[in-house]
């Protein structure tokens, strides 16, 4: 039972997902469509965005 929590809230595959989106793929490992390409650039836009918002709002309860 504990096992099948562990892997359900196994967050390694997220993390491995945030570091391959930001490094090509040499390997030719996953495909590259066009609509793929999109959805990963719009990915990066979203998570970057995401940090910001997190720095300013830390900054700013910090400030005060």
């Amino acid at each position: 039972m504990i096992n099948k929590l562990k892997e359900f809230f196994s967050i390694g595959p997220v993390f491995g997902y945030f570091f391959r989106i930001f490094v090509k793929d040499k390997e030719g490992k996953y495909p590259h469509s066009f609509n793929l390409k999109m959805m990963h650039g719009i990915n990066k836009i979203s998570i970057l965005m995401f940090l910001v918002c997190i720095i300013i709002m830390v900054t700013r309860c910090a400030t005060r």
